[in-house]
């Protein structure tokens, strides 16, 4: 009798605990992440019309009536405006985008009959090679981030690669990289900028679609791509490693996650009292042509970059470290104007001057990239591809 007592009382309780969590969960929902509070609409604007402005800017001119893919204008704005027209509801391709395609597409299908964005003959040494190789790479990115959501490759976009590959270096200490354009500027023009480059590389080949970096054909190109991004990687600027770290979310295995935690411990202490991260940390030892000092407090570009890559590395949305800096993005917004601040590492530019919004053009396209909730910068999102890549890796070596 007295276990049978036992036995109710505890079925009671059990009852009693049941129907109370019951109503604490229907009371008391569970908190899930509020959306952070920026403007899509005005950043979409903010990259549209800068886009316009440069294809129509008489210094990008090129030959064939075409005009010079840039890294501050252009290349945000290939990277981000395809997801933020998802996100936002934009048809696409816009008007824009149509520009952009046909002009790259020209000059990748007409390859040979180009002229090069600079020449030795117009510029000075190596600016023929040095626009050879960085057109190469930034023509196939910028076809790969239209088509990643293709079955198959356009048949420039398979162009472009074969132009690309066959720039890439083949020996010396450059092995395995393509030469770059040094105009002794940071952060894309600089004596280290044919890391950036082959970062650049990597990445077209990772969100190619029909899974390009898996190709039998060009295994021998990327095993000397990998060898050179891996190469003394260690000691490269910590902005390198953080490109590294994006290009490796991109392409399965180039680094271990123990390595990838590495980069990302490296980055998080330099992350600023505000949440924030500014490019002056992360480019090592440089000084203005103009005397200045650089731009300590934060800045979009580098942020915006470090929130990107963090997210895609799948490191955890409730990270403390990660939420300052995606918070810092939605509060330093100019929401009037869309974008978010850049400055130059090279000198004190003036509000009047046609370059001034070249680092606020990239702020904002990787700022972009950082908030937009997609599937591309989702970390369990990302991890499936991911896993899903290494998998066809893996039986297409078997």
């Amino acid at each position: 009798m007295k276990k049978l007592l036992t036995l109710k009382t505890w079925l009671k309780a059990a009852s009693l605990l049941c129907l109370a969590t019951t109503c604490c969960t229907l009371a008391c929902p569970q908190q899930t992440p509020q959306p952070l509070a920026w403007n899509p609409a005005a950043a979409a604007k903010y990259l549209d019309d800068r886009q316009t402005w440069w294809m129509n800017w008489p210094e990008s001119a090129r030959d064939h009536r075409t005009f010079c893919v840039s890294c501050h204008t252009v290349v945000p704005y290939a990277l981000a405006r395809p997801r933020l027209g998802h996100f936002h509801g934009s048809p696409s391709p816009s008007a824009n985008d149509k520009k952009l395609l046909a002009n790259v597409t020209l000059r990748v299908t007409r390859w040979n009959d180009m002229q090069p964005f600079y020449s030795d003959e117009k510029v000075g040494p190596d600016k023929t090679a040095q626009s050879r190789g960085t057109e190469s790479i930034l023509n196939a990115l910028i076809l790969a981030s239209f088509e990643q959501d293709r079955a198959a490759p356009s048949e420039a976009l398979s162009q472009a690669f074969q132009n690309m590959w066959a720039e890439q270096q083949k020996s010396g200490d450059s092995r395995g990289a393509w030469l770059w354009l040094n105009f002794h500027t940071q952060p894309w023009e600089a004596d280290d900028s044919p890391y950036f480059g082959a970062t650049l590389a990597a990445i077209a080949m990772g969100i190619a679609p029909e899974q390009y970096a898996q190709k039998p054909e060009i295994q021998n190109q990327l095993r000397g791509l990998r060898e050179y991004l891996l190469r003394g990687y260690e000691n490269r600027s910590l902005n390198n490693r953080l490109l590294l770290l994006w290009a490796s979310t991109e392409l399965p295995g180039l680094l271990k996650p123990e390595q990838q935690r590495t980069i990302i411990d490296a980055l998080l202490a330099q992350q600023q009292s505000d949440g924030g991260w500014s490019m002056s940390s992360l480019v090592g030892p440089w000084k203005r042509v103009d005397g200045t000092p650089l731009e300590s407090k934060s800045d979009g570009y580098a942020t915006g970059l470090v929130c990107l890559a963090m997210q895609q590395a799948r490191l955890p949305a409730a990270d403390a470290h990660l939420k300052k800096g995606l918070d810092w993005l939605a509060d330093h917004q100019d929401k009037e104007r869309g974008l978010w601040p850049g400055y130059s590492l090279n000198k004190q530019r003036s509000p009047s001057a046609d370059a001034f919004l070249f680092m606020s053009d990239a702020a904002t396209g990787y700022s972009v990239l950082a908030l937009i909730p997609n599937e591309e910068s989702h970390p369990s999102a990302k991890q499936d591809a991911n896993e899903a890549k290494q998998m066809a890796g893996t039986n297409g070596n078997n």
